[in-house]
């Protein structure tokens, strides 16, 4: 396993595990088995409400701190420099641990943008100070980049975004590209294309009939083809499951390669919709929730 370098110098591993709408109750053993399995970056976030759980896990899994990449997401309610501050503060409690590998914003918020900066300035200290590792963001587009560069001086590491083959956002790519940013893939199998709740209508990715004749060739699951066409792009890949056997099969996808052929005809796929919330939308109220000290 080849491991991905960022822009400053740190080291992550191209699949990471995450735990978006995985309940308190399933973390802790859904992340033991991903360590057990191989994994070694765990994704979470504040809003999640399981970064407890996720701690409990890697200590469950008897896995060195050192050997693993914890990744976990300041929400929209924290975004202010004092308020960020005390956010990681909350974060590090709650996942038991001294040190943040990679710490991000989950949202521009541009209704917010002030804020948003003031947070990306707190980061940028929590960088400095040796607390965080690396920081980033989450679901930026272009213009929201260009407006946080800007106004700060660290250049994120990544950018975590809504990408698969349905949805694959080229210009987002290209604005990451531009300032050595990694993509890194939420939904990275289309997930959000066949989980509850995202409003219905969706046409699943798993069931894409050009994913499933590559996966046939290489008899592979669709998921474990999705999760090579991000790897042979240079993506980090942030799958999720709680289903032990899943968590496996996503994790073995380091030993076939997809055909520069298969690459272009899953490239090919992209709709040009997304599926997740519109980043520049109007409706701030699911960013009011407010983030528990404990």
């Amino acid at each position: 396993m080849d491991m991905l370098t960022l822009n400053n110098g740190v080291q992550i591993p191209p699949i990471g595990f995450g735990v978006f709408q995985s309940s308190a109750e399933e973390t802790a053993q859904a992340v033991q088995t991903a360590l057990e399995v191989g994994y070694r970056h765990i994704d979470t976030a504040a809003r999640y409400g399981n970064e407890r759980q996720v701690g409990e896990g890697i200590r469950a899994s008897g896995i060195d701190r050192s050997e693993i990449v914890v990744e976990t997401k300041i929400w929209v309610s924290d975004y202010g420099y004092e308020d960020t501050l005390h956010a990681f503060e909350k974060a590090t409690r709650k996942l038991g641990v001294d040190q943040i590998d990679v710490l991000i914003l989950h949202q521009p918020a541009p209704m917010y943008f002030d804020r948003t900066v003031q947070a990306y300035r707190a980061l940028e200290k929590l960088l400095a100070d040796g607390s965080v590792r690396a920081i980033g963001v989450s679901n930026f587009l272009p213009h929201h980049l260009a407006d946080l560069l800007a106004q700060t001086d660290v250049v994120p590491a990544l950018n975590q975004i809504e990408l698969h083959p349905y949805f694959s956002q080229p210009d987002v790519r290209a604005a990451d590209a531009e300032h050595g940013i990694l993509d890194q893939a939420w939904s990275p199998i289309g997930g959000i294309t066949f989980y509850p709740g995202w409003g219905g209508g969706q046409t699943s990715v798993m069931e894409d009939a050009t994913i499933g004749a590559i996966a046939e060739a290489h008899d592979r699951s669709p998921a474990q083809v999705m999760l090579r066409w991000q790897l042979q792009h240079g993506r980090s890949a942030i799958p999720k499951s709680t289903n032990p056997g899943r968590i496996a099969e996503n994790f073995a996808v380091f030993d076939f390669a997809l055909s520069d052929d298969e690459v272009a005809a899953i490239d090919a796929l992209d709709t040009g919709v997304r599926s997740g919330p519109d980043q520049d939308g109007t409706d701030s109220s699911r960013f009011e929730v407010v983030i528990p000290e404990d």
